[in-house]
């Protein structure tokens, strides 16, 4: 395995550890930090928040003692974090990881922001009032499936990325197209800007698909029992939220809302929840099966994960000259 194209190896060197959900790569980095002197920087943008925690399979505070984690916990529900929000502050995690002689682990599922923090993020214009209540106006007639399918003629790679169920990310993608005659993905890819580090990928992923399947349904069922919905609750009798805030889109946590609030039945949610997960799965193997450079795993080979520590171990070893803690 090689670094990424876009580094060098004499560049202090950055594990990624990516796979989309339910691959078991929290477990896999715990287990990395416990043998190697790496720290954990969280890329997941649910993890961000406060007080959803089951929902989002956020590492527990007895794994979080033994394992910090960068970037959990870090704003409130009712808030927005955007990818170069992001950006910036995994770099400067990333920094003050170095600084204590350490080597940082990237760990998470959201492709944005791993690819936000590789390759930057582009100045690309300020929202426009009008433009905006133009969109969202034609949504309110045509529906947001038919935005979605109208941003795939003109940005397909936006489109594969952005949910159909995105309102505000496709109103974001047509609005850039709109106010400047160029996708959002041409705005991204002219202004790529070159990381200073040496950065290793890993995939964490299952290679037997229905592996995950089974994976995302059980997960989901274990969050009902250690009290999934009594979590959304405490988030609806905050008072401050409501469902079209990035933090109540996340998968479940939309579902769950929804039951809570009358509009589905128990049995409905829990099938919509698992069918959203997978959805969501799927969007991330095929953003991950495009990542360069990356060494795929089996997430479903015990052995694996000695696999991984001792190829961690091997580029550890060769450009930082240190070992196992």
């Amino acid at each position: 395995m090689k670094p990424s194209p876009s580094t060098a190896a004499p560049r202090p060197p950055v594990i990624f550890l990516m796979g989309p959900t339910c691959s078991g790569k929290t477990a896999a980095a715990v287990e990395l930090v416990q043998r190697l002197p790496l720290e954990i920087v969280s890329v997941d943008s649910a993890m961000v928040y406060r007080g959803m925690d089951i929902g989002t399979a956020k590492p527990t505070p007895e794994v979080l003692a033994r394992a910090p984690h960068h970037l959990i916990d870090i704003r409130e529900p009712s808030a927005n974090y955007s990818a170069g929000e992001f950006r910036a502050d995994a770099l400067a995690a990333i920094e003050a990881i170095r600084r204590a002689g350490r080597v940082p682990l990237l760990v998470g599922g959201t492709g944005l922001y791993f690819r936000a923090l590789e390759r930057g993020l582009s100045p690309l214009p300020p929202a426009d009032a009008a433009t905006r209540a133009a969109l969202g106006a034609e949504a309110a007639r045509l529906g947001w499936a038919a935005m979605h399918a109208r941003l795939a003629a003109v940005d397909p790679q936006a489109a594969a990325r952005i949910h159909p169920n995105d309102p505000q990310r496709i109103q974001r993608a047509l609005e850039v197209h709109a106010l400047t005659g160029r996708s959002m993905s041409d705005w991204w890819a002219a202004h790529r800007t070159e990381l200073p580090y040496a950065l290793w990928k890993f995939v964490l992923c299952p290679t037997d698909r229905e592996d995950l399947r089974r994976r995302v349904e059980a997960r989901f069922h274990q969050m009902l029992s250690e009290g999934f919905l009594d979590e959304v609750r405490r988030l609806r009798d905050r008072g401050d939220l409501h469902a079209d805030l990035p933090a109540l889109r996340v998968v479940g946590y939309r579902q769950a809302w929804a039951h809570l609030h009358g509009r589905c039945d128990r049995a409905s949610m829990i099938r919509a929840a698992v069918a959203a997960t997978r959805q969501l799965a799927k969007r991330q193997l095929t953003w991950l099966r495009a990542e360069p450079g990356a060494r795929w795993l089996d997430a479903g080979r015990p052995e694996q994960a000695d696999e991984l520590v001792r190829s961690v171990e091997h580029i550890l070893h060769r450009h930082v000259k240190i070992k196992r803690v």
